[in-house]
């Protein structure tokens, strides 16, 4: 899945940019202030959704990238291949944040030693602890939640794969068949000759 990868550095290389450069109390404004650029941790989804149950999305990203590097093998469809590939750098990026990103440019605080607050489970439990990390978001347009690139990737490679599916292209290359008895160009091409195709 090399088509992961570019996306995947561009999103990891941007928010850093982002957390060195942009702050959530004085945005930059772009194109008359359609664009702007700020700073957002998020510990859920879009439009604040589910910020006290991180680590359910840090799983559902977990199965998402396993099942894209599972399906990678039956991959021989040159659109798939972006389509996933787009979906996978957007899963693997905010994952990386999931993982163990604080919800500030420092560590809040020390899982260990004098200055731990609460009980061990309540630390490992709490951000920044494995699978409770904060994503960076960091591109805001009017009337939309702010996102990244890994964001970008993630609804691009969705939007490609219905249309492919919708185009009933499979993940193999082939085509779906347009009716009974009939098949894509790819599936006539591998169907050997037949004495009943020599008498038509």
């Amino acid at each position: 899945m090399a088509v992961a990868a570019v996306p995947l550095v561009a999103d990891f290389v941007t928010k850093e940019i982002a957390l060195a450069n942009f702050s959530p109390y004085d945005p930059v404004e772009l194109l008359g202030g359609f664009l702007r650029l700020t700073l957002v941790f998020n510990s859920g989804a879009a439009f604040s959704i589910g910020t006290g149950v991180t680590w359910v999305f840090s799983l559902v990203m977990i199965g998402v990238i396993l099942y894209i590097l599972w399906m990678s093998r039956k991959l021989y469809s040159a659109w798939w291949a972006v389509s996933l590939g787009l979906i996978l750098s957007g899963a693997t990026g905010n994952f990386i944040d999931r993982l163990w990103r604080p919800d500030t440019r420092e560590l809040s605080a020390a899982l260990v030693g004098p200055e731990a607050r609460g009980t061990l489970w309540e630390r490992l439990l709490s951000p920044p602890s494995p699978l409770n990390g904060h994503v960076v978001d960091w591109i805001q347009l009017p009337n939309y939640p702010v996102f990244n690139i890994a964001d970008s990737g993630i609804v691009c490679g969705g939007v490609l794969t219905v249309v492919l599916a919708f185009r009933g292209i499979n993940i193999d290359g082939t085509r779906e068949s347009g009716g009974p008895g009939k098949t894509g160009p790819a599936e006539s091409a591998a169907r050997p000759a037949t004495e009943e195709d020599g008498r038509e």
